[in-house]
């Protein structure tokens, strides 16, 4: 398993049956009650995601974006996630350009153009809530915002594939189809995750597979779904920091995340990107 909140195993895409997930670990269904208290944990991440999308501008560092999120996080009586978690140093993963996940809030200001990942979590009252969003800094080139925009869609598309009665490679092979109808790469080395009272739980779920692959969907599952869609190349390379992933040609990434409880046999989407979207509509972008 990779360092980092991001799994990195080894795929068998002819496998039709599998452990649950790659460490043999039994996938941990929730109860009612439960998915309700995960709920309030992804929609503070929700909420911090909304806050910062306010403050994303050029000029600004994304250490100071770090910052904001951990005083956020900590004044509605929760945790930031990351801080710690395998080590890692802050609260937020913040990603720009080529930069796939796992970047390290630095000193180094936004500059009009960029493109930023922004991948939060927090620990409420003993439940995880993990989700990412992928922004623009000023205006970007429209190439560019057509990954996010069809990054961003791959993941809606994935999401309801998350029914009983499909497997995780139904998922996967959601969000590989409509990212590769636009000749963009697939990041295979990294992948989402259940989530609960761990950040990382089984199964794991890919952004690329076959439909027949991987666990079957359970009514009280609750996922982190999130694509990795670079503009180029999908191969991927790790940094000496031993934490930021970039893309292997230098070319933009993006990432978007959304914590998904199987209610009813269907996807109940925990986190939202209303917050988000509200502050961007607000800012006239």
């Amino acid at each position: 398993m990779n360092r980092g909140h991001g799994h990195h195993f080894e795929w068998d895409p002819h496998a039709r049956e599998e452990p649950d997930d790659d460490m043999g670990n039994k996938v941990q269904l929730k109860t009612r009650e439960e998915i309700e208290m995960m709920r309030i944990s992804a929609q503070l991440v929700s909420r911090t995601l909304g806050m910062l999308a306010g403050e994303i501008k050029p000029g600004v560092t994304p250490l100071h974006l770090d910052a904001l999120a951990e005083e956020f996080i900590r004044s509605h009586d929760a945790t930031p996630a990351f801080k710690g978690l395998y080590g890692f140093p802050n609260s937020l993963c913040i990603s720009v350009n080529e930069q796939v996940i796992h970047g390290v809030p630095k000193e180094v200001p936004l500059s009009e153009g960029d493109v930023i990942s922004v991948d939060c979590g927090v620990l409420k009252d003993g439940w995880y809530g993990d989700h990412a969003f992928t922004y623009a800094v000023g205006k970007i080139d429209p190439t560019v915002e057509k990954l996010l925009r069809v990054t961003r869609k791959s993941l809606y598309l994935g999401i309801e594939e998350a029914v009983v009665g499909n497997r995780i490679g139904a998922i996967s092979n959601a969000v590989q189809t409509h990212a590769e109808r636009y000749g963009y790469g697939v990041v295979e080395e990294y992948v989402g995750h259940g989530l609960g009272r761990k950040m990382h739980e089984a199964p794991q779920i890919p952004n690329y597979g076959r439909k027949g692959d991987g666990v079957e969907i359970k009514e009280g599952m609750v996922l982190a779904i999130e694509p990795m869609i670079n503009m180029g190349t999908p191969r991927v390379k790790q940094l000496k920091d031993k934490w930021t992933v970039v893309t292997a040609d230098g070319k933009p990434s993006a990432h978007f995340e959304h914590d998904v409880a199987i209610v009813d046999g269907k996807p109940d989407i925990l986190s939202t990107f209303d917050y988000v979207d509200e502050a961007l509509a607000s800012l006239g972008s």
